[in-house]
């Protein structure tokens, strides 16, 4: 007697998400819990939520009604924890607990006191916890890759956005810091380190007194790692110095998310984004002059309340002339608590689909294109995935960062978790085929 309970956890929303995730299970591993990946087996199951869009709110709260109707004890994490935490509390009799995004580091403690009969409300009303190299963690990625979060929260308030309200403000984490991560990855055999934060710009503004970013890449690029993938990097912190960091830093990707958002300057003042309206043509055509192998994707929101049809064929022209290599076009979901939520000239959901559908038509074929260049080259690929029945590895080169761009279907031997040459045969709009070696 006295073994202690099982838990699972289900993991939903963005790789911010995913880091907290992996934080609680190396918790909860230190502190001796058996950790199972079948909810169905499981004591508890921890529901790491996401909240950012409406459709990220209904996954959760399938997850979480499915769970309550198999009887399971529910311990509620994330964003929608932090959202919606009377609420859940009030309409799920089976959540033994809810905990805010900055309190996931005193999970061990919570599931404790969820043992001992209590119904526990873990949650900071203003979050400023970050974890650093020194939490344990246990990650869930695929064995050559991981996301090392450099700042946590936002210091922007877009008009759309419930983000800064649910994760605080920006709180960076030194360089060293994050050197002693990265370090530590790659002694666990990590071939690829993707930056992430909300500003990626924007780091270390609040403990430097600047933005460091270019100082940060500089020191990274010390560090014996293949590759370091940048996302969420705003344009207007793309100095001249970062630029030039990017540049001479062997091991960072010329890879580059620019979540634009929108390209009219009447439509980004309304989403209180007015300092991107002047920029973006001239910082795009300034990025590729700098970094001619620039690898750039960018999302875009259709149906902002006051997008009219001339706003919306200023984002066409946009896309079609700047030519990304990837792009994300999200309807816009209204979020209560947020300024646009009560903007008037709301759009019908039909109107908003059908220009996500015009944008994602238009992107095709650019896209298939930025594909076909790579035919006739070798190229490195971090095998990531094999197929037991085809023995077909699948992996992916610089051009695609994990599950928001494309994959390399590979034909010959390699290992799990190693960047192979691999001879591009073929390409698709979205994927490419190749030969592991040469020609």
């Amino acid at each position: 007697m006295g073994e202690k309970p099982t838990i699972a956890i289900s993991h939903l929303g963005c790789e911010k998400n995913r880091i907290d995730t992996e934080h609680m299970l190396g918790l909860l591993v230190e502190a001796g819990y058996g950790v199972d990946s079948n909810e169905e087996l499981a004591d508890y199951v921890i529901v790491n939520t996401c909240s950012f869009i409406e459709a990220a709110r209904e996954e959760s709260v399938r997850t979480l009604v499915e769970l309550a109707e198999a009887n399971k004890k529910i311990v509620i994490t994330g964003c929608m924890a932090q959202h919606f935490q009377e609420q859940l509390l009030e309409e799920l009799p089976e959540a033994v607990a809810v905990v805010g995004t900055g309190d996931y580091h005193k999970i061990v403690d919570v599931i404790a006191r969820v043992e001992q009969g209590d119904r526990v409300k873990e949650i900071s009303p203003e979050p400023t916890y970050i974890a650093d190299e020194t939490t344990p963690r246990y990650r869930t990625t695929t064995e050559g890759v991981a996301y090392v979060r450099i700042a946590e929260g936002c210091d922007y308030r877009c008009a759309f956005c419930i983000i800064p309200q649910l994760r605080g403000n920006q709180r960076s984490r030194t360089i060293e810091s994050i050197v002693a991560e990265a370090e530590q990855l790659v002694s666990q055999g990590v071939q690829e380190i993707i930056l992430i934060s909300q500003i990626t710009t924007n780091y270390g503004i609040d403990i430097y007194g600047k933005p460091k970013l270019a100082e940060l890449l500089r020191a990274l690029g010390k560090v014996d790692v293949p590759w370091i993938r940048m996302h969420y990097a705003y344009p207007t912190g793309l100095t001249p110095d970062v630029i030039t960091a990017i540049r001479e830093t062997p091991n960072v990707l010329p890879y580059l998310d620019l979540p634009l958002q929108h390209s009219h300057p009447e439509i980004l003042r309304a989403m209180n984004r007015p300092w991107q309206g002047q920029v973006n043509d001239g910082i795009i055509e300034r990025i590729k002059e700098a970094l001619p192998q620039a690898i750039l994707r960018t999302t875009f929101i259709v149906g902002f309340p006051g997008e009219d049809d001339e706003h919306f064929q200023h984002l066409f022209q946009f896309i079609q002339r700047h030519e990304f290599d990837h792009v994300g076009v999200f309807t816009f979901s209204p979020e209560e608590g947020t300024p646009a939520y009560n903007l008037p000239n709301q759009l019908p959901q039909a109107i908003k689909d059908e220009r996500r559908d015009i944008l994602m038509e238009l992107q095709q074929p650019i896209s298939l294109r930025k594909n076909q260049q790579e035919i006739g080259r070798v190229v490195d690929v971090l095998i990531e995935q094999e197929n037991p029945s085809t023995g077909e590895l699948i992996g992916r080169s610089a051009r695609f960062a994990p599950e928001v761009d494309g994959q390399v279907y590979v034909r010959g031997q390699a290992r799990l978790g190693t960047i192979v040459p691999v001879a591009i045969k073929e390409a698709d709009t979205y994927d490419l085929y190749g030969v592991v070696g040469g020609w």
